[in-house]
């Protein structure tokens, strides 16, 4: 079947599912394979449980008239979502970064909703299937599309550009986060710009954080920029509070102050680029700040959760060594006597992750805790004093014993450290 037949089936059943255990009855099965799952082996049963069609790419699992076959099921999803993308001619935001992705997505999403019918990438779905999948999902009332990007190797950011074809692109930051597939910083900030280059290929529209002179670097030849910055810009603000919550006082581009329902001064260029792309698409100046106040982090990023007489900033979702410090250094200036840090170990960094952890103990020593706890990972294998464990319960555990009675604490750590599990034992 070509391409203009399975899209004249998509436009009959306009809903698209890879896992048979959240298909509807209507979906468009999607049987894709992976190192351990083979989702051709279950075409039968998403048949069975409703789906208007499998698609699949081994030959004996195309059994009847409601299964098409194709060479490869993840390039025909791909391929299909481009050919969906192609029937829009909206603007199309594509955002990536080392840190602050999900929560510079959610906030510009909240904004452009105010005004705009916008679709937006759900929770982090952001590789080579979640972009597809997000694209898949937007329906013909779209006024504007907002995805988000993400990426540990180099030529990943290009190949979700040739799916999504970006008109607006928008680069957080370049941090060090998954060294070990790009290889260093400047791995980091070349598959990042990918980006960026598909912009200037394609006369396209970057906006950038004016502080960060390398994004000035990676973004020449783009003939079309908007600026946001702390002291100048198209919009410019700064922290006018953050303990814990952060506000924002403008100076320029925007009129009045925001107060955010997000914790850390380190969430201040994530507020000011979803105050500058509102300002760009003609967004009221009350309907930002409305939209951004009214924004409630959740899924453990840079949440404030009450346990008891207890305060803790829960930011698990993800870690590397530019967030760690920043997360550090922010709750360095809270107040408060009782701090304690409960820091879980930092993921993909290669080489560097005995040198970046103790980097990361270095930064604990810069300042004065109640207590800090590092769990797992190369914290185990780095020269310390403080108390280790190598898991996030055997942590949880030893707060549980301390009886803790009006204590501040920061959890952190990489998705895979699951450093969430430590709040069921406070």
């Amino acid at each position: 079947m070509n391409m203009t037949g399975l899209y004249s089936i998509y436009q009959q059943y306009p809903s698209v599912q890879t896992d048979t255990r959240k298909l509807q009855k209507g979906d468009l099965y999607f049987a894709l394979k992976g190192p351990n799952f083979n989702g051709n082996a279950f075409a039968q049963q998403a048949l069975d449980s409703g789906a208007a069609y499998a698609i699949v790419d081994e030959p004996q699992f195309a059994v009847n008239d409601r299964t098409i076959l194709v060479d490869d099921v993840l390039q025909t999803l791909q391929q299909l979502a481009l050919h969906h993308r192609r029937q829009f001619s909206i603007p199309f935001l594509a955002i990536t970064g080392s840190n602050g992705k999900t929560t510079t997505k959610e906030l510009i999403h909240a904004v452009l909703a105010t005004t705009f019918t916008t679709y937006t990438t759900e929770g982090n779905l952001n590789n080579h299937i979640g972009v597809p999948l997000t694209i898949l999902k937007i329906k013909s009332d779209a006024q504007m599309a907002v995805i988000e990007m993400g990426a540990n190797h180099l030529r990943e950011i290009a190949s979700y550009c040739e799916i999504a074809l970006p008109t607006h692109g928008l680069i957080t930051n370049c941090g060090k986060a998954h060294l070990e597939g790009f290889g260093g910083v400047e791995g980091v900030r070349k598959g990042k710009g990918e980006l960026f280059d598909f912009l200037r290929s394609h006369d396209g529209t970057a906006f950038l954080m004016n502080d960060y002179d390398y994004l000035h670097e990676m973004s020449q030849g783009i003939r079309h920029r908007f600026t946001y910055g702390t002291n100048d810009g198209d919009v410019a603000g700064d922290v006018r509070e953050s303990d814990p919550f952060l506000q924002v006082q403008f100076t320029k581009g925007f009129q009045g102050e925001i107060a955010t329902a997000l914790v850390g001064s380190y969430n201040l260029p994530n507020v000011l680029a979803a105050v500058a792309v509102g300002k760009f698409f003609g967004v009221e100046d009350a309907k930002i700040k409305t939209a951004i106040e009214q924004y409630t982090p959740s899924n453990s990023r840079s949440q404030l959760v009450q346990k008891g007489s207890n305060k803790i900033i829960l930011d698990a979702y993800n870690a590397n060594p530019s967030s760690m410090k920043a997360a550090i250094d922010n709750f360095a200036k809270v107040e408060g006597d009782r701090k304690i840090l409960v820091l879980g170990a930092m993921a993909e960094l290669g080489d560097e992750s005995r040198d970046e952890h103790q980097a990361i103990i270095s930064e604990i020593g810069r300042h004065s805790w109640k207590a800090v706890l590092l769990v797992g990972g190369d914290f185990l294998h780095s020269s310390h004093s403080y108390q280790t464990f190598a898991r996030p319960e055997e942590a949880g555990e030893w707060l549980k014993a301390q009886d803790l009675h009006n204590a501040y604490l920061l959890v952190k750590g990489s998705r895979s450290m699951q450093m969430e599990k430590v709040l069921n034992y406070l």
